[in-house]
C-alpha cells in the first residue's frame, strides 16, 4: 500500500515511475534501465535494500540512491549513508518532502547548484513543475512537461526518442512511434521553434547555451 501511494504521489509530481517489489528484481531492472533516481526501500522480500545498494555501487554507478526506512536509528543511517546512499529518509514521511529530496539529489548529481533551469528566455521550476516564458506562465500538459524537463537537464545533450519515452513514460511500451514527435511540435508551439533543435539521425536537443 505504501508503494503505491508512493508511486501515485511521484507520478502526481510528474516523476515517471517504475516499481518492482522485491530486491531481486530492483537488481535486474537496475541492470536493464538508466534511472535518473532511485527510491530504496531497506526492508525488501528476496533479499535486503542494502544489497541492492552495494550491488549498485560495486559497479561504480553512480545513480543517486534515496532510502527510505522505517529504522530511525543514528547507526542505521550512517550505515546507509556510508554504504553508498545519497540521502536517507525516515517513515512515515510527506510526499512533498520525498520529492523534494529526490529533486535535490538528481541536481546534484547532475552538477547543477540553482533549483530552476534556464534556457534564453524560458524557465523551469521543478519544485513548482511552472514554465514562464519571458516571465510569463505557460501552461504545459503532464507529457509535454516531462519531455522539456528531460530535455533541459541534459544541458544540450542529445536525447533519442526511445531515451525521451523512458523519460516521459517509464516502462510503458505501448507508445505511438510518432508521440515525442507531437510533443515537440506542441513545445516549439507554445515556447518558440528555436528552444528544440533536432538532431536528424540522433534526436532531440535543447538548442542554445545554458544562461
Amino acid at each position: 500500500m505504501l508503494a503505491d501511494a508512493v508511486r501515485t504521489g511521484l507520478q502526481q509530481n510528474a516523476w515517471s515511475v517504475d516499481w518492482v517489489g522485491d530486491a531481486a528484481a530492483a537488481r535486474l531492472a537496475l541492470l536493464d534501465h538508466a534511472y535518473k533516481a532511485v527510491v530504496l526501500d531497506l526492508g525488501l522480500p528476496r533479499g535486503s535494500g542494502l544489497g541492492v545498494l552495494d550491488a549498485i555501487r560495486s559497479r561504480y554507478d553512480a545513480t543517486p540512491v534515496l532510502i527510505i526506512t522505517a529504522r530511525d536509528r543514528l547507526s542505521d543511517r550512517i550505515g546507509g549513508l556510508d554504504a553508498g546512499a545519497d540521502d536517507y529518509l525516515v517513515k512515515p514521511f510527506q510526499l512533498d518532502e520525498l520529492s523534494a529530496r529526490l529533486r535535490a539529489v538528481v541536481r546534484r548529481s547532475q552538477g547543477r547548484v540553482l533549483p530552476v533551469l534556464q534556457r534564453g528566455a524560458v524557465v523551469l521550476d521543478p519544485g513548482r513543475r511552472v514554465v514562464t516564458l519571458k516571465g510569463e506562465r505557460v501552461s504545459l500538459s503532464i507529457h509535454e512537461y516531462r519531455t522539456l524537463l528531460a530535455l533541459m537537464e541534459r544541458n544540450g545533450r542529445v536525447l533519442s526518442r526511445e531515451q525521451l519515452e523512458r523519460e516521459v513514460y517509464g516502462g510503458d511500451g505501448t507508445i505511438e512511434s510518432n508521440t515525442i514527435a507531437v510533443y515537440i511540435h506542441q513545445l516549439r508551439r507554445k515556447l518558440g521553434d528555436e528552444l528544440i533543435a533536432t538532431v536528424h539521425g540522433y534526436g532531440y536537443r535543447i538548442g542554445g547555451a545554458l544562461e
